[in-house]
């Protein structure tokens, strides 16, 4: 039997897309065809496994099976699954907390990963659906003798959240980062081997998974079979928590620690004192502009009775009610409306004092004015902003407006103090149809112009068009505005003209035209017209 390769699994995995059509919101795909996915693929590796462990070990299976490193019961076994002609969702759902029951340890803990989607709801999921999606996944094997390649199924993971993120539209923003900015930020901070490296807004997991290809590739990126790096992260949502702890096991990054909550109220990742643990890469592509982000404030709010007895509750003011025990909100409280800058100072708090941190921020944030004005201006007087890269528009799903990558560096090399690179790659993509997209000459020339700038020898400054390394004092001189128009010149410059010369040649066309015009005369004359 030929083994499984790259393109023939994504058309299989997105043909269980065309069986759920008419039956389930296109926005809900993702989380059942992940779900069977998973249950598959623990499945065939754990037959893989056990038959490993009777050959070498010479025991019976029934021992093989208490030495694997997942758990499979009998009730969640794909062979006693595939049984069910009726209730079959039912049969599902018992799987799943089956699985999470026998593998609720460390950071193979799955509570919560498989039972957040319902299989049991007869009035989406048909019995004669479900037979169709299992008798689907029947078709082919995810053992990893069968895959063409160890990291085969991870990537059609990841294909498979692009293309459900694409049909839910502005939707698919809330769990997936387009690819190109991913490496593009993942290029500029440079992950390293050993490295802590952090997501505080995770979503499914792929800027962590792609800083993990990364350092794979670097010297002693890998010990043995398993990236030399740690992952972490944390998301708000259950359902792409899941997602994301479903994509890092099926990339067998095993012990990555993807933990579920609300990052800025409820940060997990805590050491024994109960202080934020400290990263030597941050990386995040937080939502844009989110209101009411600081939940006490939002739960506790006062509540006025105008004088017709009609209650109305008063916007909190964050500036007295914003007191977070972390301390992370050291150059400011962020605006209500906008946790922007919320999300910007946790990642400085929990960033090495030699770390690197990159974030995509909205436009906005370079250059509006007020709290957002005023951290600005301490987080360049403190020296953390090393580059800006301007983006183009229109590459997220959930806003066409332009958007920013801000490079923070606590620890700059001396020809970098109190300077800011400044990159204008607003016309650096390839357009399409819904959505532009970086792609790798786009990336390629954003990373090497940052490359060029961060290293000591500062001469042949690239086209000062594009990028340009600023000085504090001229930003001071813009009053910490940070929009890129300031500082890069995209304008064509116009050519002057000589009127006198374009006087001149005027003439001598005129003069020439009249001589045409004589020749044609006597032409005609000469043939008696």
């Amino acid at each position: 039997m030929s083994k499984l390769d790259l393109q023939t699994l994504e058309s299989w995995l997105w043909d269980s897309a065309n069986i759920l059509r008419g039956s389930i919101d296109s926005s809900d795909f993702k989380n059942y065809i992940f779900g069977l996915l998973f249950l598959k693929r623990v499945n065939d590796v754990h037959t893989e496994e056990v038959d490993a462990i009777v050959e070498h070990d010479g025991i019976s299976r029934e021992d093989a099976e208490d030495e694997t490193y997942f758990k499979v019961p009998q009730e969640a076994r794909w062979d006693e699954i595939k049984k069910f002609t009726e209730n079959i969702g039912i049969a599902l759902d018992i799987a799943f907390a089956a699985i999470e029951r026998d593998n609720n340890k460390g950071l193979n803990n799955l509570e919560g990963v498989l039972t957040s989607t319902k299989f049991g709801d007869k009035e989406k999921l048909s019995d004669e659906v479900l037979q169709r999606l299992l008798s689907h996944f029947n078709k082919y094997s995810l053992k990893n003798q069968d895959l063409y390649t160890p990291d085969l199924l991870g990537d059609a993971y990841e294909y498979l959240i692009k293309q459900f993120a694409d049909d839910a539209g502005k939707k698919g923003g809330e769990f997936y980062s387009p690819r190109g900015v991913v490496q593009t930020i993942v290029r500029l901070i440079k992950p390293q081997p050993k490295q802590k490296i952090y997501d505080p807004t995770c979503g499914s997991g792929g800027m962590l998974i792609e800083s993990a290809k990364y350092v794979a590739e670097l010297p002693d990126g890998k010990v043995g079979n398993n990236i030399n790096i740690s992952l972490y992260g944390q998301e708000k949502n259950l359902g792409t928590w899941a997602i994301g702890k479903m994509n890092m096991l099926l990339h067998n990054y095993n012990d990555a620690d993807l933990r579920k909550g609300d990052t800025l109220n409820d940060p997990k990742h805590k050491n024994e004192d109960n202080e934020l643990m400290l990263f030597d890469r941050v990386i995040a592509n937080p939502p844009f502009s989110q209101d009411g982000w600081w939940i006490s404030a939002e739960t506790s709010q006062e509540v006025k009775v105008d004088k017709d007895g009609n209650e109305k509750k008063l916007t909190p003011n964050y500036q007295k009610t914003v007191v977070d025990p972390y301390g992370r909100f050291q150059y400011g409280i962020p605006p209500r409306g906008y946790a922007d800058t919320a999300f910007l100072q946790h990642m400085i708090a929990v960033l090495k004092q030699d770390g690197k941190a990159g974030v995509v921020l909205p436009h906005g944030t370079l250059f509006r004015s007020g709290t957002e004005g005023a951290i600005r201006e301490k987080l360049l007087k403190a020296d953390l902003i090393e580059c800006i890269v301007g983006l183009p528009s229109a590459l997220f799903y959930n806003t066409g407006i332009p958007a920013s990558i801000w490079i923070i560096n606590k620890s700059k090399d001396a020809h970098l103090k109190n300077k800011v690179v400044i990159i204008d790659a607003s016309n650096e993509y390839k357009e399409g149809k819904n959505q532009n997209e970086l792609i790798e000459l786009n990336i390629s020339k954003i990373v090497s112009t940052y490359d060029h700038f961060v290293t000591t020898n500062l001469e042949d400054i690239p086209n000062e068009k594009y990028a340009r390394i600023v000085d504090l004092e001229e930003i001071v001189g813009n009053d910490y505005n940070l929009n890129i128009s300031r500082y890069i010149d995209t304008s064509e410059t116009e050519v002057e003209v000589n009127l006198h010369q374009v006087k001149d040649t005027i003439l001598e066309l005129e003069a020439r035209e009249k001589e045409i015009d004589e020749k044609l005369f006597n032409y005609l004359l000469e043939i008696g017209l």
